[in-house]
């Protein structure tokens, strides 16, 4: 699954207006990603198991970005995406999986979707200018600094919340969806990422307050939406303070969601299997079924070239994982560092650890036998699942980088009968 190219504005200064702000804008990228990892130690293997004898995977996704200004603070979008190739074992077998660049679909042609289209309305109230810089889904424009900001339609729902600015981006960035995401945030989507719903995100002075209501698919990791919202809905809300620590900028924002859905669950699923027979969370699943959790993020500037970030993120994990990964706890920490200090200023490196949980329900299922739609050894010597990152972007120009990415997995899938494995990445990344 794909993070979200931020339909939150970018960074912004404040600057006298430009002449005219940017009535359209037509921008591209592509990433292609290459995964490996060589044989590693498994006691024992199962139908969603990471494969323990090497293998590679190759990704492809291509993106046009779309914008055009309608009238005075009204903007809409369209990207439409290519995308295409698997994920290492078809995207099953570690939780924080390794590449953010793959979905769980079982085709690996490349294909054409309509990724994100949608409407954007902003109400300026006032305070210093701030002038946008043109880029991805983002005219070049200048806006109040305070300022309530509606958006409908396709989009992802961490395009609004959980946008760790440190972190939220595959293509050139960290790759773990332990990272690039909140883990145990069950953000509500189809199987390439994306959702309908609205938003609105107020900003004022030194705070943010934001949220909105979104689309589950029908069933865990569908591609088709549940339309009826008496039936299936997420909802999430965010608070943000920003703030400056000895003199250098930081922020830090609390996210409260709920999910509704047809979801199983996972005690009612053990205590009903047949001596012999694995649970099936499928077999019970029924409406009016809820995840609820949270997700903290923060970043800080530590010097003009170092920063630093952290997510910590919990669910309640008694119903089955609906539409992103398979963790109830998560904390996530790490350092981004610019390539000024080596006289490299459009260089970057990166690293960061992310360490995830289960809750006790879900653990219980998974050791007797029960199948996740990601993870499921068939059995389990339960253990956190530890993931490193460490990668290093190479700027060639303002249009072409190229990424080389370190992973170590340990307990992969929460397992101590499996691994340690060690996974290498190599992205080529062009965008203008």
């Amino acid at each position: 699954m794909l993070s979200a190219t931020a339909v939150r504005a970018q960074e912004a200064t404040t600057a006298d207006a430009p002449a005219t702000d940017e009535r359209f804008s037509l921008h591209f990228q592509a990433t292609v990603a290459v995964q490996a990892h060589p044989a590693f130690a498994a006691v024992y293997s199962g139908e969603h198991s990471l494969q323990s004898g090497a293998e590679a995977a190759t990704s492809v996704v291509m993106d046009i970005f779309a914008g055009a200004r309608l009238w005075k603070g009204a903007e809409v979008y369209f990207q439409p995406e290519v995308a295409g190739g698997r994920g290492l074992s078809s995207t099953e077998g570690i939780a924080a999986f390794p590449s953010g660049e793959v979905y769980r679909v079982g085709d690996p042609t490349p294909t054409l979707v309509p990724g994100r289209l949608f409407y954007r309305q902003t109400f300026g109230l006032g305070g210093d200018s701030e002038q946008i810089s043109a880029g991805a889904n983002q005219l070049g424009l200048t806006r109040d600094h305070d300022r309530l900001t509606v958006t409908i339609g396709k989009f992802t729902a961490t395009d609004i919340v959980d946008n760790e600015p440190l972190s939220n981006d595959p293509h050139t960035r960290f790759l773990s969806w332990g990272l690039f995401a909140s883990g145990a945030f069950d953000y509500p989507a189809d199987t390439r990422g994306y959702t309908w719903g609205i938003a609105a995100d107020l900003s004022v002075d030194w705070w943010s307050l934001r949220g909105g209501m979104f689309l589950e698919p029908k069933s865990a990791n569908g591609i088709d939406m549940e339309w009826d919202i008496s039936k299936a809905r997420a909802f999430a809300l965010e608070g943000e303070a920003r703030y400056s620590l000895f003199g250098r900028k930081g922020a830090a924002r609390l996210m409260l969601y709920l999910n509704d859905a047809d979801m199983g669950n996972y005690r009612e699923s053990v205590a009903a299997a047949q001596p012999g027979q694995a649970p099936d969370v499928i077999a019970n699943r029924a409406f009016g079924r809820t995840k609820f959790g949270f997700a903290a993020s923060a970043e800080q500037l530590l010097s003009n070239t170092l920063s630093a970030f952290a997510r910590l993120s919990w669910n309640d994990g008694q119903n089955e994982t609906w539409a992103y990964t398979e963790i109830d706890q998560s904390l996530a920490v790490g350092l981004v560092v610019n390539g000024s200090r080596w006289k490299r200023p459009d260089d970057e490196l990166g690293a960061a650890v992310v360490a995830s949980g289960l809750s006790a329900a879900h653990r219980a299922y998974l050791a007797n036998g029960g199948l996740g739609f990601i993870i499921g050894d068939g059995a389990l010597e339960y253990g956190l699942e530890l993931l490193g990152e460490l990668y290093y972007r190479v700027a060639l120009n303002q249009t072409i980088s190229f990424i080389g990415t370190y992973q170590p997995v340990i307990d992969p899938g929460f397992n101590r009968a499996r691994g340690p494995v060690n996974i290498f990445t190599g992205r080529a990344h062009i965008a203008f």
